[in-house]
């Protein structure tokens, strides 16, 4: 458990690079759960309310003013605090389950490490903002040539293209998966990897296996 942070044994996050497969995975543990007889709160990050969706927009929205990666920061901290205290902390707070696409980890892997950001002030933030951590957290684990070729064909599909940070360099997305591992190494009892290469229904199956195990431990 991370200093100053309290564990939330019903909160499981998915982490990993564009087009890992988040979305899949998340319906099939949220499917698993409700089959339990569990009440499921769904969310993602930067996103979940009505005004940290908002921020969101402005965070991923093409502009002509360069983005500050201090402002990208504490943008994601504002959307991310709004998120916690008004979706995160009821949900468990009455016993559900909270599946969220992305949370903190994200930071220290996108602005921490591809940024070149002071981890020391992320830490903090995580604390002062934040104040907890998931119980279980599945980073998805893919090449970012593999990653381009997947998002390039969800593009081409939904006709919106990439957004701000999509459009990011593949050194900078190369960084944000080092950022990942490294995160999962330093803590091996709440990340879990999974191949995230392999077919979409294999990758859930994985997850669903992980998310059975952590239960058998007591969650």
């Amino acid at each position: 458990m991370s200093a100053g942070l309290r564990r939330e044994p019903r909160l499981l996050t998915l982490e990993g690079g564009e087009g890992a497969g988040k979305s899949t995975v998340l319906h099939a543990l949220r499917a698993a759960l409700l089959a339990d007889g569990y009440e499921v709160v769904s969310t993602r990050e930067p996103g979940g309310t009505p005004l940290a969706e908002r921020i969101r927009d402005l965070l991923l929205a093409h502009g002509d003013e360069p983005v500050h990666a201090h402002t990208e920061l504490l943008l994601m901290f504002a959307a991310r605090a709004q998120h916690v205290q008004q979706v995160v902390l009821p949900a468990l707070a009455r016993g559900a389950w909270v599946v969220s696409d992305r949370f903190t980890d994200s930071s220290y892997a996108y602005q921490g490490v591809a940024r070149g950001m002071d981890t020391g002030f992320i830490a903090e933030l995580e604390r002062q903002v934040v104040g907890i951590e998931p119980g279980l957290t599945l980073l998805l684990d893919l090449g970012v040539a593999d990653a381009r070729a997947r998002t390039r064909g969800r593009d081409l599909l939904d006709g919106a293209g990439p957004d701000r940070i999509e459009r990011e360099r593949d050194e900078f997305f190369e960084r944000v998966r080092a950022g990942f591992l490294q995160r999962a190494a330093q803590a091996p009892e709440r990340v879990r990897v999974l191949d995230a290469s392999v077919a979409p229904a294999e990758v859930a199956a994985a997850a669903l296996r992980a998310l059975a195990a952590y239960r058998a431990q007591g969650a």
